[in-house]
């Protein structure tokens, strides 16, 4: 049997292009497209990803191509309901991206994501400081309120 593209760690370029089928084009110009395609070996489906960058210093192209795994109803969803595909705002899950060395590798964006989580947190947690101070009152009971806020808000995300 066919190994899915999901257990490889890395995936050759050349094994992609014998085994990928468009499915059904979504929507592009000359510098990006969005498609359905298909592992012709597994049956898996993936949203291919393909954009044209520029570089400005020399007027060179360069080619990107990322494939996001699918499942049915994601399949079903974006051919019949309009779900989202775009990129970067409907990528939350590990996707293959390819490489200068003629391969694909995983990519999984919930690194940044987790990340971002903990820039707004501290963000929301110097404020809720910043709103202790402006009320001045530093009793006991005011400041055992304000550090089971931040507790909460570090272990539940709610206040």
């Amino acid at each position: 049997m066919t190994q899915s593209w999901t257990t490889m760690r890395q995936v050759a370029q050349d094994m992609i292009q014998e085994r990928i089928e468009t499915i059904k084009p979504l929507s592009g110009d000359a510098n990006e497209l969005y498609e359905i395609v298909k592992d012709k070996d597994t049956g898996e489906h993936y949203l291919h990803y393909a954009y044209k960058h520029l570089h400005v210093s020399d007027g060179s192209e360069e080619n990107f191509h990322q494939l996001l795994p699918l499942d049915s109803d994601d399949v079903l969803g974006i051919m019949f309901s309009n779900q989202g595909y775009s990129y970067p705002e409907h990528w939350k899950i590990a996707f293959l991206r390819n490489g200068p060395d003629q391969t694909y590798v995983w990519f999984d964006p919930s690194d940044i994501h987790e990340e971002d989580d903990k820039e707004r947190k501290a963000a929301e947690m110097v404020e809720m400081l910043r709103q202790f101070k402006a009320a001045g009152q530093t009793d006991l009971e005011s400041v055992k309120k304000l550090l089971d806020q931040i507790d909460k808000k570090l272990n539940d995300g709610e206040v």
